[in-house]
This record gives C-alpha cells, structure tokens and sequence, in this order.
C-alpha cells in the first residue's frame, strides 16, 4: 500500500491526489517534479483509473519510460500496462496512422527523417537552379533549420530569417522558393516531416469530430510534462484532447522556459489558466537540490521578472555559504580567476561535480586555453570545443606557418582552401617548397592568382613577426573573405569566436608561447564518466536539467549575458533573465558568478568598461558574498566581511605566468611563487599511478613530454626529470604519472 502523505511532501501530495478537471503544477527547480508525476500516476491507477485511459505527453521518449517504470515499482510490475506514454511527435504519428481517411490520405502518410528531408531539400534546390557555382550559399540542413523554425513558431519564413538569420537575408527569395517546393513535393508523395505531423493532428482533431471525440473517450486523462517548452500546436493539442474543462494537468515551470529558439511559448503556461477556466494551481516551492543562501539569490532574480508565477524556493538545508559575486579586471583576466576558484573548489569537491557555465560555446575559449595550459582535464557541451573549432584551426595555420614554414597540416589548412588548389597538388607544392625548386613554385603561381597571392602574404607574415594579436589582425583581415563563404550560414558565431581568440591573443606577447597554449590538446577524456577526473564546461541550455556541487557562471556583462541580440525586445530580456535562473539553479552547495570589468575590444586593441548584467545589477544587497581582483593579484573579499585573498593559479613563464601545462616551473628559483596568505590552490588530482615521495626515484610519464626518468627530488612536489629529446626538466609531480 503507498503511503502518499508519508513519501511526498503536502504541495507534491496535493498534486498526486488531485481529483477531475484541469489543474496547472507550477515545479520550481530541484522540487522533485518527476516524483510528483510518477506519484500522480500510481494514484490514478490505484484509485481505478484503467492505464489504457491515462495520455502522458512528455518531450524525449526516455523521460516517459523513465516515469512508467518508477510508477510501475509503486503499483507492481502489470499495474501500467497499456498506459500511453511518449513524445508529442510519437503519439500524432500513432492517431494518424488510424484515420488516414479523415486527411484524404489512402494510407498513414510516411515520414520524411532528418536526412531524407535535407536530402529532398538538396534535390529541389538542384531542380530550382538555385545557389550554383556559390559557395556561400545556404547549405541544406541551413534551410531545413529555417523552415522548421518558422513552421514551430508560426511565423513567415522572411520574419524569421529578418529576426534570426539576417546574414542570410540576401537569400530571402531563393530559400522561400525552396520552401515552397518542399511543401508540394511532400503533398505529390504523400510524406510528411517531424513538424507536419503536429499540424495534422490538430486539423485531424480540429475538424474530425468522430477522431477527436475517440481520443476523448479514451483518454480520460492527459498528463504533460516541461509544459513551458510546449509550442502553439503542442498547446492547442491539449486543449482538443482534453477538452475545456477536461482532466488535464499540466506540469512545469515558467521560470525555467528557454527554449524559445525551437518555437516554444512560455504564454502557454502563464495563460493555462485562461485556456482551461477554473483550472486549479499548485506550486511546488520546496527545493531539494540547493542551499538556502543559492535559493535567496534565485529568488531574488525571480522578483525582478516583468511577468511570471509568483513563487519562492525555499530548503530546510539553510546552511552554506553565499554565492560569490567576482569581479575581475577584464575578461582576460576572469579565465585566470576562474580556474583558480576551480582550483580551490577541487580540495572540496570531485572534478566532476564542478561546473563552470556560460551563455555561448564560444565565451569559454579563455577557460579553455587556461585549462589546458594547467593540464585540468575537463568535457565541454554545447558550442564547439576551442580545439575543435574549424574557423579557429583555420586562423592559427597562418600563424603556425609563420612561426615554422615547414608545418605540413597547416600548409594543407591553409592551402586546401585555395580554389584550385587539392591535396595531390598541395603536396607538389609543399615538396617544391620545400626543395627550394622556385621554378616549379612560379609555375604553380601562374596558373592560380589566389595561390600567389596567399603565397605572398605567408611570406610577409613571416618577413614581418609581431605580437600575436598583430598578426592575428593581419590573418583576419587576409582569410575573411574566404571565411565568410566557407561558413556563411553561421558566420556571426563564427565571426564572435574569432573576436574572441583575438581577446586571447591580446594577452601573449610571444607567438610561440600563443601558438603552444591554444595548439596543446586538452586532455584526454577517456575514462568513467564519473571518475571525478573531469571537469564540466557547458552552455546554459545544454545544462538544464543537471547539477552540481559547484558552478560558476561566467561573463555576466551587458552584451553577453544577456546577449546583444537580446537587448532589444523584452520578451527576450525576460528569456535571459530565465536562463541566468536555470544557471544559478544547478548549482547544489556552492555558486560562484564572474562579472569582468573590462572587455578587450579588438577593432581598438585595448580593453573598454563593460556594464553589469541588469539581472546583476538589480540583485538586493547581502545575497552575495563580494569579491574583487587586486591590482597585485589574486582576488580579495570587499564586502566588510573577513578578508581574504585567493591567489592566482600558477602560469607560464613570460606573459602567461609561472608554471604551465606541462607544469614546468623556471630552473632558477624552483617555481613556488604561492602567497604566504589565502587558502591552498591545490592542481588537479593525478590521472593515475602512485604519488611520489622524496626518495623515490624511476619512470614517469608527462603529457607532452613523454616519458622520462626522474633523477632527483628538488623539494616537496617537485622533481627533476630528463625527458629522451627535451633534456632535464623541473616538474611539478602532479602532473606526471609515476610508473
């Protein structure tokens, strides 16, 4: 027998028992949103409810599956069978199949995947005559993208393309024939794609009273989870299932709806109300994930909202302390301050339960860089990986060839790309090059303008070395324009990530300390996911849903969180201000957020006053504990609370600072340059293999030295190393692995 007041806490047991009509669950973050559905369902079958008539509606097949099976563990293994559980998508293909008449169809209508789509796409294109010979024109999966988009959002294509896709505007006529002859070439066929199947159901619903009075009968009760990620049509299918005054309940969080950019609505949720009259609410504001002091900040954020569903969070874990408000001289700085509080955090946490979060893939490159150079090992998601990004590969070949003229991969890079230019006839070129053999070089000029001309400035870059953030300007302003078609359909990200690389040269005065941080790999992420090895990098939207012991949020400035895009309606404002809440949210003991004074501004080359996030800005005194980085170094409590001062992660020698990836530290002074004062910064925990005492002496490996044999004990955590190929070296014994 369940024991429902026992197991649930009363918000969450008056949803479960909750008896006929509509009812709206309001589930802030972390209050157990998912246990209250199971609940719901385990008390609707125990009270009579035959599964076959419960409907529950969820937006990925596992999170059905997941609530069938924990509800089936509280009524018995049989107790659910029958019920109908999934994804939108899944139960409109399902209805269709059983009246293919009431569309005019003489059979259920076949769907068109992701692949067969931009396939047909392609084919239509090619008939058109459309976009040849023009590199920079939309690829397929592009446009599918758009169509899709303004078919989720219900908007004109143009509207969309004019408020999401701008740099793509001078396609506008073209794409919109596409459009429309995708449109007849699935009604010719007889196909139907992923959005067309929403679409259907509700004309089948809408306008086929015999179907949408079956579904009624059978469905007594309809079930929805995220409901503040649902579409138009998604609200409007609930409506036709359920009825004005039907059993429905709906479940979700306003407060968490981000995902405007695939079409969703939070006015379904703020107006379930209106849509289902006398429909009850309930909120769930007890949290089980965070500390009370995160909570408050959360809150707080929450008040400042323009529209939403009052609610306020709160936890029986009162204790913990605040969340810190960092402010760093510049965005430059903030990745050094960053790893450091990572640093920190790591002496009181896994490395896999620490997060640092971001509003863009691009804005983590900093951290990335800096990562990399301490060997933090660490597993990115959402945006492109630093080392993985083609557009930045492409801009550091340049200057790769300027610092070794003999770098086969990016002579390749670099050439590739040329027009006329493929690999048989890069490599000639390259061993022509490199045989001194100008006639066969001149040869190759005089076919191909392009070739000569990028020949010509490989040579004045290196004819003419300077600072990294020179030559990088140089580089850019060489490739943009073969850039710019290469990747045409993304090119503002792309452009952004650029920028940012260029921020990041800004702070090497030495290309061959530039070029071996952002070309070092990171490390390898091979392993157990939950190894504690691993560092989380993530954008807000790919975190939603997870936790962690710590997060920190980065760049919260004006203009990138919220984003410049975001600044000009108030709808997206309100969006940004949801998605700061998600990020805040994650976070279970402790939560840290970055705001840099400065920003590096690449078209001036120097760094301008940046303005606080309005959300920061507008957060009430004593929510957060205030730090700020010292002229001197290292970040110092302002606040009036007790100082203290926390160091800087150890750098590499010259413009990066002491003590690298490699963990080299300068032979002269030994390379413990830690202040006598502040917590101890403690690198990350050794991959493998045993510590290493003062007397013991025999094999190693480092990552990027390979391995080596340790010939003396320099002091405590350090050792001298003669590396086969790179002579003796003093290492920090973190980071090697003892054999």
């Amino acid at each position: 027998m369940i024991d429902f007041a026992r197991d649930l806490n009363p918000a969450q047991y008056e949803a479960a028992t909750h008896g006929d009509g509509p009812v709206l669950v309001v589930a802030g973050a972390g209050s157990g949103k998912t246990r209250t559905i199971v609940y719901r369902l385990a008390h609707l079958v125990s009270r009579g409810t035959p599964p076959q008539a419960i409907l529950l509606l969820t937006f990925t097949r596992k999170a059905a599956q997941e609530m069938q099976q924990r509800a089936a563990r509280l009524v018995g293994a049989t107790g659910l069978a029958g019920l109908t559980g999934g994804t939108f998508h899944g139960f409109a293909y399902a209805t269709l199949r059983r009246h293919p008449a009431a569309l005019g169809l003489s059979q259920a209508p076949t769907i068109l995947d992701q692949a067969d789509a931009e396939n047909a796409l392609r084919d239509l294109r090619d008939e058109l005559g459309l976009g040849k010979g023009d590199r920079s024109f939309p690829k397929k999966n592009t446009i599918l993208g758009l169509i899709s988009k303004a078919r989720n959002k219900e908007r004109e294509l143009a509207e969309v393309m004019r408020d999401e896709a701008f740099h793509l505007l001078r396609y506008e006529d073209e794409i919109g024939q596409i459009a429309r002859a995708y449109t007849g070439f699935k009604r010719k066929h007889g196909l139907v794609d992923y959005d067309d199947l929403l679409f259907h159901l509700e004309t089948l619903l809408r306008d086929h009273e015999p179907a949408r009075e079956a579904a009624r009968r059978r469905f007594r009760h309809v079930m929805v989870d995220e409901y503040q990620d649902t579409n138009l049509v998604q609200a409007r299918l609930v409506r036709l299932l359920a009825g004005e005054a039907g059993n429905v309940m709906a479940v979700g969080d306003d407060a968490q709806s981000i995902y405007a950019f695939r079409g969703a609505d939070v006015r379904n949720i703020l107006s379930f109300q209106q849509m289902f009259p006398g429909a009850r609410l309930i909120r769930l504001e007890r949290n089980y994930r965070s500390t009370q002091p995160i909570l408050d900040l959360t809150n707080a954020l929450l008040e400042q909202a323009e529209q939403g569903i009052r609610k306020r969070l709160y936890t029986e874990r009162e204790d913990g302390p605040k969340p810190r408000l960092v402010r760093t001289l510049s965005d430059r700085s903030q990745a050094q301050a960053v790893v450091a509080r990572i640093m920190e955090l790591s002496g009181r946490h896994p490395l896999a339960e620490i997060a640092v979060l971001f509003r863009a893939g691009y804005h983590a490159f900093p951290v990335e860089v800096a990562l990399n150079r301490l060997g933090i090992k660490y597993r990115k998601y959402g945006g492109i990986r630093f080392s993985e990004a083609a557009h930045i590969r492409d801009a550091l070949a340049f200057l790769r060839l300027a610092q070794n003229p003999a770098d086969l991969p990016a002579f390749k890079r670099v050439l590739e790309r040329v027009r006329g230019v493929g690999p048989k006839s890069c490599a000639k070129l390259y061993d022509a090059l490199l045989r001194g053999d100008a006639k066969a070089v001149a040869k190759a000029c005089a076919r191909n303008k392009e070739l000569e001309e990028t020949l010509h400035f490989l040579d004045g870059l290196r004819a003419a070395p300077g600072a990294p953030a020179a030559l990088l300007a140089r580089v850019l302003d060489f490739a943009r324009p073969g850039m710019e078609k290469e990747y045409a359909d993304d090119w503002p990200r792309r452009q952004a990530g650029l920028e940012q690389l260029g921020r990041i040269a800004s702070g090497y005065a030495d290309l061959d300390a530039f070029l071996a941080d952002l070309c070092l790999e990171s490390p390898d992420e091979g392993g157990d996911e939950d190894d504690g090895q691993a560092l989380t990098l993530s954008t807000v939207h790919s975190a939603k849903g997870l936790e962690w012991s710590a997060v920190c949020i980065i760049d919260l400035v004006q203009d990138r969180f919220p984003s410049r895009h975001a600044l000009t309606r108030a709808e997206d404002l309100e969006e940004e201000r949801r998605l700061l809440y998600v990020a805040c949210t994650r976070a279970r003991e402790e939560l840290a957020l970055f705001v840099p004074a400065t920003i590096y501004n690449q078209q001036s080359g120097s760094s301008e006053p940046a303005l606080d996030s309005p959300f920061i800005a507008a957060l009430p005194p004593g929510v957060t504990e205030a730090w700020r980085e010292s002229y001197t170094g290292g970040l110092a409590r302002t606040d009036g609370g007790d100082v203290a001062y926390l160091p800087a992660p150890p750098r590499e020698p010259g413009p990066a600072g002491s003590a690298g990836a490699s963990g080299t530290l300068p032979p002269e002074d030994g390379g413990d340059q830690r202040p006598a004062s502040g917590p101890e910064l403690r690198p990350p925990a050794p991959t493998g293999g045993p510590t290493l005492t003062p007397t013991r002496l025999g094999y190693c490996r480092h990552k990027i030295f390979g391995r080596g044999k340790v010939v003396a004990a320099v002091s405590e955590g350090k050792v001298r190393v003669n590396f086969p190929g790179f002579g003796l070296k003093v290492i920090l014994s973190d980071f090697l692995e003892f054999e």
